[in-house]
């Protein structure tokens, strides 16, 4: 038989914990302020996704009924789904002036998912780009590869473009409005 001091602490050791965050991370909690599908405000600081793009607010895509639907406006309404179902938590990887990169998992279950390789990987979100159009995070890329070739999220659409793509054209010099 097991003496019990043995058998209480393998159990409080193999019970879940639902306390604060680990150190350095914070609680991505409904109520913040969206701005788009891969950034908000919160407490008078920017946050935006590491390595995600989201699509741009004011682009659009054809749904299968034939009505045009605001691009970045589906973005962020997945984003706010898994905000409100999993209660991200995030910390921060960078900062450039104005804006905390932070990275964050989504609790589910007893398994902690990279949110933002669920909102690629789910089609609503797409893999940053550097200025030499070099995917940030290279994983994040093969994400998104796999969900177009499989056309699930926004790429389910022939017309959704690249936000990347806009993104430069506008930097060129080209296409100034979606």
């Amino acid at each position: 038989m097991k003496s019990p001091a043995l058998f209480i602490s393998l159990t409080v050791s193999l019970t879940p914990t639902t306390a604060a965050p680990p150190d350095g991370y914070f609680e991505l909690k409904p109520g913040v302020t969206l701005e788009s599908g891969d950034s908000w405000q919160h407490g008078g600081r920017h946050f935006r996704l590491f390595g995600v793009q989201a699509c741009l607010r004011g682009t659009f895509y054809t749904d299968r009924s034939g009505t045009r639907r605001d691009c970045g406006e589906a973005s962020l309404a997945v984003l706010a789904a898994y905000i409100a179902d999993t209660r991200p938590v995030c910390a921060q990887v960078a900062q450039a002036i104005g804006t905390v990169f932070v990275s964050c998992y989504a609790p589910i279950g007893t398994d902690r998912l990279d949110l933002a390789n669920l909102l690629i990987s789910s089609g609503f979100a797409f893999a940053s780009l550097d200025e030499r159009g070099l995917p940030l995070h290279t994983p994040y890329a093969v994400v998104e590869q796999a969900a177009r070739e499989k056309k699930v999220g926004l790429w389910q659409f022939d017309d959704v473009q690249h936000p990347a793509l806009l993104l430069t054209q506008r930097a060129a010099g080209g296409e100034t409005s979606p």
